[in-house]
């Protein structure tokens, strides 16, 4: 996610970001927090209980570990659970990079990655990722040149496609097209937006894309509930609609993501952005958010209803998310220039 606000942070706090990313150890010490687990007394400060159904995911002896820093805007994390890993985004640097669950590593995966954003994985374990300078939805097989799945919707280009998900039973594709990654060269590419802002569908067996709604102004990261029957997707419109609040709109899906009905605001947040989103198993929705500011960035928890349980309070603005691990129990973070992790007693919903 980027627009206006992240433009005036970026710019203001551009001299100190380019020596902030040198090196990991005077980054981390920059920012008080060092790689590794943070240095407490449990339970961990990070947890912030609004609702006591929240208590439920909450691990009491464990930390937030900062695995790494060294991004300028870490996105887009996935999880791929053959081989153990989470590849991400570092969007300005051009990279996607792997961070590896059994030794804790983060080495280049594709450097000169057409300022991706967004990554998923589809059924057969082939990475999807979203290409900002490209404005195009590519699927990376076992060898050879990227498949291209999208660039462009009746004759006219796309934005910039932000975030993407799979729908196990059809293999449909969805993702969303805000045209951050078009409003200039630092993540991507600096052009008119030819299309309106709105969420697609590519049919896996035609290769067709079909527009599912423009009914949100700025639509970003997405995510379905644990029975595929809703569609979560988070909405940054106050980065181009300064009246507007940020949100989280769900549809009902239908034909197994080929058709979205009955809009409705889910969730309603007056400080900071949601982006990147996750569903657990029980049906909650958990959103980085940043923006915010302190108390605010971090990741925010909804239940089913709506209704805000609790946060994780982060040190950094977090733009993403994604469950990890054999049993998907452990939050894995990507906040600002930091990758970050923690054990929760929830299950994410999804295998990537």
């Amino acid at each position: 996610m980027r627009g206006i606000d992240r433009r005036s942070f970026l710019t203001a706090g551009a001299a100190s970001a380019a020596v902030t990313v040198l090196t990991q150890s005077v980054s981390a010490r920059g920012q008080g927090f060092p790689v590794g687990p943070e240095p407490i007394r449990y339970p961990s400060g990070v947890w912030k209980v609004l609702d006591e159904r929240f208590r439920k995911y909450m691990v009491g002896n464990t930390p937030l570990v900062r695995e790494w820093t060294g991004a300028l805007w870490a996105e887009g994390p996935a999880w791929n659970g053959v081989g153990r890993y989470v590849v991400f985004s570092d969007i300005p640097n051009n990279r996607q990079l792997r961070w590896d669950e059994v030794t804790g590593s983060v080495t280049p995966l594709r450097v000169q990655s057409n300022f991706s954003n967004g990554n998923t994985f589809d059924a057969q374990g082939r990475q999807i990722s979203c290409e900002h300078e490209t404005a195009r939805v590519v699927r990376y097989g076992y060898q050879g040149d990227p498949t291209i799945l999208a660039e462009t919707y009746d004759g006219k280009r796309l934005n910039a496609p932000n975030d993407v998900i799979v729908h196990p039973a059809s293999g449909s594709i969805l993702f969303t097209d805000p045209g951050y990654g078009s409003q200039g060269y630092y993540e991507g590419n600096s052009r008119p937006l030819e299309l309106p802002t709105s969420v697609y569908h590519i049919d896996p067996q035609t290769g067709r894309l079909t527009k599912l709604t423009d009914e949100i102004k700025k639509p970003n990261g997405l995510c379905f509930s644990p029975d595929y029957r809703t569609l979560y997707v988070a909405d940054t419109a106050p980065t181009h609609f300064p009246n507007e609040k940020a949100k989280v709109i769900a549809w009902a899906v239908q034909d197994n993501g080929r058709r979205l009905t009955d809009r409705r605001e889910f969730a309603v947040q007056d400080v900071g952005f949601h982006d990147g989103i996750r569903a657990d198993v029980d049906g909650n929705v958990w959103c980085a958010t940043g923006f915010g500011g302190e108390g605010v960035d971090g990741v925010h928890v909804y239940a089913p209803d709506g209704k805000k349980i609790g946060q994780i309070v982060m040190p950094e603005g977090t733009a993403n998310l994604c469950f990890v691990g054999k049993h998907r129990n452990r939050l894995l973070m990507t906040s600002s220039q930091s990758v970050y992790t923690l054990y929760t007693a929830a299950e994410g919903a999804h295998i990537t």
